[in-house]
């Protein structure tokens, strides 16, 4: 396909950070690829480039954050020419690719949650997409409904269910006063404790813990944007210890 106009619109929800939405590419050297990389959205376009080097094509644009919240998020990618419309949550971003071509040429298959091992060294290192999309939609052909009626050829689709699978993790939010007790686990020699948590508050306390027998206290918190450990041992002569992170 060599196209002047294009229309992608998808719906996303994930919970990893990393991973490929869409890509496609043509022998020309043009390409596009749309990606969450450490939890935002970028969109990679080229629609040329010569080989003297005067004419450099690439253009990446990177927008929102914190995508890997398993909520459905929105994308609406709208060129004409070498003008972008990039629509995330309708919060619209518009640029101008670089380069002096117009028209984006796609000669090899598009793939949609992941791109085909090509041999290239950017191909290796990027994830495939591990989550949920529905209503996508590319220059007006409906791919998820073509998908599921198997319309699609020449396809290769891999292990797809359509169904979205919800997480069993159950999220617990916290304001400014509340807190969580637990009972202890008296007689024990070892503490663990493991949680994923997520602020915008650059303090706050994590996690607080007395030993038993007044032996000392486990404390986490966030100090200026940073995670870190307290562990008060009465007695011990090193009785404090404290790791930052």
């Amino acid at each position: 396909m060599k196209t002047l106009k294009d229309v992608i619109s998808l719906k996303f929800k994930t919970s990893e950070s990393e991973g490929v939405i869409f890509h496609g590419e043509g022998q020309q050297g043009d390409y596009i690829t749309l990606e969450l990389k450490k939890a935002k959205l970028v969109l990679n376009l080229n629609l040329g480039s010569n080989q003297l080097g005067s004419i450099y094509g690439h253009t990446s644009v990177m927008t929102g954050s914190l995508l890997d919240d398993h909520h459905w998020h929105s994308v609406v990618i709208e060129r004409h020419g070498r003008n972008i419309n990039l629509t995330l949550d309708r919060n619209m971003q518009h640029f101008r690719t670089n380069g002096e071509f117009d028209y984006l040429d796609l000669d090899y298959e598009i793939t949609f949650g992941g791109m085909p091992f090509s041999g290239k060294p950017s191909s290796n290192s990027r994830k495939n997409f591990k989550g949920c999309m529905e209503s996508i939609n590319y220059n007006g052909n409906n791919i998820t409904d073509l998908a599921k009626r198997k319309k699609l050829e020449p396809s290769n689709m891999g292990n797809l269910s359509f169904s979205c699978m919800e997480p069993h993790t159950v999220p617990v939010f916290f304001n400014a006063t509340s807190y969580l007790e637990v009972p202890g686990r008296p007689s024990q020699d070892l503490f663990s404790v493991s949680f994923l948590f997520r602020t915008w508050n650059p303090n706050g306390l994590l996690l607080f813990s007395t030993f038993a027998d007044d032996l000392g206290n486990v404390e986490i918190d966030i100090t200026e944007g940073k995670v870190s450990v307290h562990i008060n041992v009465t007695q011990v002569k090193k009785n404090r210890i404290d790791i930052s992170s």
